[in-house]
């Protein structure tokens, strides 16, 4: 093959690969978008956001949304927007929405309330169509005792001035549950709640709570009010039955004690029992030496022994229920000479 022939093929693939590198880099399409869209972006403005690692879509496609919209946003400010982390084309949408709405809104205002984390589309959404945040069941007990159950539907628009910084849609609801613990707690009764559920609407709005948070509250209406447990009455019954058990534990105390007492003077008396069983044993001694010495007859002796043989027999009949034998020197004891 002639050396023409190999550098004009060499030519043509230097020049196909030229043109796909060119075409690839170089967004023409995009380019020709713009051009049709009115929109006055440069190839070179194109280029170099491929440079700076930017897809040139993310940026002209907004740009000529917005463009059409009537909206003047500078193409350098999206570009920054992007780069910091923030949703372009959410933003431009936003601002498109606030400006059919008649909300007065600017790019730096939305881009501030996209990089705090807020949906700004969303929100200008909300401040056109209020949303309905419907509270959790909350327990709450009335002066008498009675529990009462209680759901809320708070009515909220964004307050687009206080998305940068405000509280969001869980301090509300916190907030209006504490409302309807504190209404109902300074209720006598649980009746005038039942009767009266504004009541908790009126004393939960007159206390401001949407202050502080990126909504305002319109209205706050009691979905349902229920009756739960008589928390008054079962206090009660805890309480008789925790004084139940102390009295008896007392009352144990006392048995013991008392117990403990008995056995003391069963004790004392074994003692006193045995002490006269020891002085039993030296009446015969004594008795025995008073013989001896004279002091005692033996005509005493014998008398003695009768007292102590009728003191038994009197006791026996006494143990058995049987008729006493009459008393007297002839009263069927016998006598000793």
């Amino acid at each position: 093959m002639p050396d023409s022939a190999l550098g004009m093929i060499f030519l043509i693939i230097a020049i196909v690969l030229l043109l796909i590198f060119f075409f690839t880099f170089v967004p023409i399409s995009l380019w020709i978008s713009t051009i049709a869209s009115g929109v006055k972006v440069s190839m070179a403005s194109l280029v170099g956001m491929r440079f700076r690692r930017i897809n040139p879509s993310r940026i002209v496609l907004p740009l000529i949304k917005a463009t059409k919209a009537g909206l003047k946003v500078d193409m350098n400010e999206m570009e920054a927007h992007l780069l910091a982390g923030g949703n372009v084309d959410r933003v431009i949408n936003a601002l498109i929405a606030a400006q059919s709405a008649n909300i007065p809104l600017d790019f730096d205002d939305c881009r501030a309330i996209d990089l705090a984390g807020r949906d700004v589309l969303q929100a200008v959404q909300m401040s056109v169509n209020p949303k309905v945040i419907e509270t959790p069941v909350v327990a709450a007990i009335a002066k008498d005792g009675i529990e009462l159950r209680a759901k809320a539907r708070v009515t909220v628009r964004a307050n687009i001035e206080r998305l940068v910084g405000g509280a969001g849609e869980e301090t509300i609801i916190a907030r209006v549950g504490e409302g309807i613990v504190t209404t109902v707690g300074s209720s006598e009764n649980h009746k005038e709640v039942l009767e009266n559920p504004d009541l908790i609407s009126r004393t939960v709005l007159a206390k401001g709570l949407d202050a502080g948070t990126a909504f305002e509250i319109l209205s706050i209406d009691i979905a349902d009010v229920d009756v739960g447990r008589n928390v008054g009455a079962q206090l009660q019954m805890d309480q008789a039955e925790a004084d139940r058990r102390i009295a008896q534990a007392k009352a144990e105390e006392r048995r013991a004690m008392a117990v403990a007492r008995e056995q003391e003077m069963k004790a004392s008396v074994q003692e006193m029992r045995a002490k006269v069983v020891e002085a039993e044993a030296e009446v015969p001694k004594a008795m025995a030496k008073a013989l001896t010495e004279g002091k005692l007859g033996v005509m005493d002796y014998y008398q003695m022994q009768n007292v102590i043989s009728d003191t038994r027999m009197r006791e026996s009949i006494a143990e058995t229920g049987a008729p006493a034998a009459p008393s007297g020197e002839d009263g069927g004891r016998p006598r000793h000479a």
